[in-house]
């Protein structure tokens, strides 16, 4: 199955379990893409925290091939540029994702 999420939360819990369910998923034999919008172009700039370790689940997900991508526009808005996190896209792209996904899910 492919499974295509898009994250609009900067909320570490909720980017925290969006990354999980990721995990999960490429585990057991799954595609996963994640598209970050809104907040959750702010990826990059989301502290670690004592109950949510990001930085290590992003680490994660990535080491099991699962991709990321970012809404260029969200990210203008917020005066940032592409990340070592993952690439700048496009609303087409996000089209894309959720074209050939199987399940699309939205956490935020």
């Amino acid at each position: 199955m492919k499974l295509g999420i898009v994250l609009q939360s900067n909320k570490p819990e909720h980017v925290w379990n969006t990354f999980r369910l990721g995990i999960t998923s490429l585990k057991a034999s799954h595609q996963v893409e994640i598209f970050l919008m809104s907040e959750g172009s702010e990826l990059d700039t989301i502290p670690d925290t004592k109950d949510f370790d990001i930085s290590i689940k992003v680490a994660e997900f990535k080491k099991l091939k699962g991709e990321i991508y970012a809404c260029g526009s969200c990210l203008k808005i917020r005066g940032k540029e592409e990340t070592n996190v993952c690439p700048v896209s496009t609303m087409s792209d996000l089209l894309k994702m959720v074209e050939s996904s199987d399940k699309v899910l939205v956490f935020g």
